[in-house]
């Protein structure tokens, strides 16, 4: 069993100087980065497995790669709202978002609820966590009826016009995401899409032809109807 400081020393011993200078490419702050790669989280995240209460002492220590390996250890199970509200509200970059959302938040009882309050909130980062659980439940809830992804695209409709660079991305993201889950919900995205194309916003009409682009595709629309 690792504790806190053990995984925070075998981090900095995966750590490589060049790629933290990359993470700055892809507008990930570095000031409290240490240059880890992705892959290699993981795989020190599998070394660790599961770990609610090591989890929590990770994300404290605010280190971007920490609060990584945090959202690949902590157990779903045992996650609180409390728990989710304040992560997220601590969230300051697109990776640690999409991992808290599509890694450990999507697992949790309270996934569906957060994926249409968050949208509603003005942050960034939260707001885009909403769509980012969206897309992930799509993705990931192969029980969940597709009547229950109805209510998201008004949701989605309503914040497209947000020009924000990681809100719109993951507006699209969920749109799409929905829309090739099943041929009934294609269809209803892909009308979403065209009423979205028409607003006077630019970020509106890049998510409408970029969403627009793959849900339409013939081979995207010929595996779903197989």
């Amino acid at each position: 069993m690792m504790n806190c400081n053990q995984v925070i020393d075998k981090l900095k011993s995966l750590a490589d100087p060049d790629y933290l200078t990359g993470m700055t490419h892809f507008a990930i702050k570095t000031d409290r980065a240490l240059g880890v790669s992705a892959p290699r989280m993981r795989k020190l995240a599998r070394e660790i497995g599961t770990d609610h209460k090591l989890a929590l002492e990770l994300w404290e220590t605010g280190i971007h790669e920490a609060r990584v390996v945090a959202t690949l250890i902590d157990d779903p199970k045992q996650v609180t709202k409390s728990q989710m509200s304040k992560w997220v509200r601590e969230i300051d970059n697109w990776g640690v978002c999409d991992a808290c959302c599509g890694v450990l938040f999507d697992k949790t009882p309270f996934a569906w609820a957060k994926a249409i309050e968050w949208p509603e909130r003005k942050e960034e980062f939260v707001r885009r966590a909403g769509f980012v659980l969206m897309a992930a439940l799509a993705v990931h809830d192969k029980k969940a009826p597709g009547k229950k992804f109805l209510p998201f695209f008004s949701i989605i409709k309503r914040h497209a016009d947000d020009g924000r660079n990681f809100v719109k991305k993951a507006v699209n993201w969920a749109l799409r995401q929905i829309g090739k889950r099943n041929i009934a919900l294609n269809k209803k995205a892909v009308a979403v899409a065209k009423e979205i194309r028409k607003m006077d916003s630019p970020a509106a009409r890049w998510i409408a032809a970029d969403a627009l682009r793959e849900l339409t595709d013939k081979k995207v629309r010929t595996r779903l109807r197989n």
